[in-house]
Order: structure tokens, then sequence, then C-alpha cells
């Protein structure tokens, strides 16, 4: 190996499930499903934006125009668009730093009503002082 070669050493053991080779990750690591970000969560953050920005642009005059054009509810796009309204802090959380929420997809679009000062609290389950 050359000077400028850096070697990186993952302890993973393999094992044989059904067959196949499975990798495991090494004992102290926790379990991905705890660390993930919900990927509903996600999309829908992304939808909202989205049709936020064909709003904004004039690509569609109203929520109805998008509905039809993505066949979903004007009911749904309304309810969904209020996530593009999410306080920056919470944003950065959810799409930065890949925090899931500790609320459904539901409570989230109604938390996305309060002032921007509180969203952090109630989205993420934190007092005021963790801020």
């Amino acid at each position: 190996m050359t000077e400028n070669t850096i070697r990186v050493v993952i302890p993973l053991t393999v094992r044989r499930k059904n067959g196949r080779p499975k990798i495991l990750p090494p004992a102290d690591h926790g379990p991905a499903e705890a660390r993930a970000q919900d990927a509903h969560v996600l999309r829908a953050i992304a939808r909202a934006w989205n049709w936020r920005r064909k709003l904004e642009r004039g690509e569609a005059s109203t929520i109805a125009d998008i509905a039809k054009a993505d066949r979903v509810s004007d009911q749904y796009v309304g309810r969904t668009m209020r996530l593009a309204y999410l306080a920056p802090d919470v944003l950065e959380k959810l799409l930065i730093h890949r925090t899931p929420p500790s609320l459904s997809l539901n409570e989230l679009v109604t938390a996305s009503d309060l002032p921007w000062s509180d969203q952090l609290a109630a989205v993420f389950a934190i007092s005021n002082d963790e801020k």
C-alpha cells in the first residue's frame, strides 16, 4: 500500500440466512429502524414544497388544478401543503439531520398550524429548556 492510501476497517459479521449471506453490524450498533427517518414524512414534505412552488410560479392557479394533475383529492393537497409552512428549525431537523418526529404524519400537519416558536417542541417532544 502507498503512503496516500487510507484503510478503513468496519467490524462486520457475515452469516448465512436461508442459504444467502447476510451482513450483520457490530453488536454495539443500534437498530437502523430507531434512527431512520420515515420515508412518508420526507415524501409528503417534498410534495408540499413542490406544490407550493407550482402555485408561486403560476404553473398552477388553484389547489384543484394541482389535485387534478396529481390525481389526488383537493382536500389532500390542501392538508399536505401545510407541511410547506413548517418552521425552518423543524425542517432542518427533519430533512438535514434526519431526526424522526415524535408525531404521526397527520399530527405533523396539525402541528404546522402552531406558531414557529412552538413547533420544534411539539414535533420532537422536547421541552423549551432543551432547544
